[in-house]
């Protein structure tokens, strides 16, 4: 009786599908790129709506892990990330205005990493090109950091606890960087509630997560989910390039 109680409960309480979060991924990343093609940064709703976005990249390589052990085709997934990645550069620079490669270089990057590390037997070589692989993401959209994620999720695959902590460095190392980087513009103490500020979208990740997630792609997944996230990136850069065309920005 005990056991079907149980079995009612999970059912009742199907938690959120990888494919779930990751729409909301999509959109916090909208809301942040918005922000900084369209919002001046001077304005008191730049920051918020550019910490929001910080739940977009945590998700993501907590995502890639995942996928690098149970996709069908690692060559396939490392392609795609690449082709994407090519087609989304010029609209990221135009929307952005950033000069960096974009988000999706990145977690191409970050892919490579994860190969090394599981496909690599010689300790020394495999060391080598982890470095020289989280040095080139210091040219990209998350450099370092998402590199660093990657690892720590990687090191923490299987383990709640482990990847509970991950989230944890993810969020400070994070609050770090930034509050070294609002220092230089303020006094260390409103630097800090900026800091703090701005890991609330780790956090809010890992909280969704570890807690909410079950585990599953999502019961309608297939051709159009696995598409519609790497159409979106180049999508919706290329749209809010158009909206700063039309408005002169």
């Amino acid at each position: 009786m005990e056991n079907k109680e149980k079995a009612m409960v999970v059912r009742q309480n199907p938690g959120i599908s990888r494919d779930a979060i990751k729409y909301i991924a999509m959109l916090t990343m909208f809301i942040n790129h918005a922000a900084n093609a369209l919002v001046p940064a001077e304005s008191p709703w730049f920051e918020v709506l550019t910490d929001i976005g910080y739940f977009t990249a945590v998700t993501m390589c907590f995502f890639l892990v995942e996928g690098y052990q149970y996709t069908h085709s690692r060559k396939n997934y490392a392609l795609r990330l690449l082709i994407f990645a090519l087609i989304s550069q010029v609209p990221y620079v135009m929307a952005l205005q950033f000069g960096m490669l974009n988000m999706l270089f990145t977690l191409f990057f970050c892919f490579l990493i994860l190969h090394v590390r599981h496909r690599v037997s010689n300790g020394f070589a495999r060391n080598l090109l982890v470095v020289l692989l989280v040095f080139v993401t210091l040219f990209c959209d998350w450099s370092l950091l998402a590199a660093i994620y990657t690892i720590l999720f990687d090191r923490a695959a299987g383990d709640k606890r482990k990847q509970a902590v991950s989230f944890g460095i993810a969020a400070l190392l994070f609050g770090l960087l930034n509050w070294m980087s609002y220092a230089l513009q303020m006094a260390p103490l409103p630097a800090l509630g900026h800091a703090v500020l701005s890991c609330i979208g780790i956090g809010v990740s890992g909280i969704v997560v570890l807690n909410f997630y079950n585990g599953k792609k999502g019961k309608r997944s297939g051709r159009f989910s696995k598409w519609f996230f790497y159409i979106f990136y180049p999508a919706h850069l290329f749209v809010l390039w158009l909206i700063r065309l039309g408005l002169g920005v």
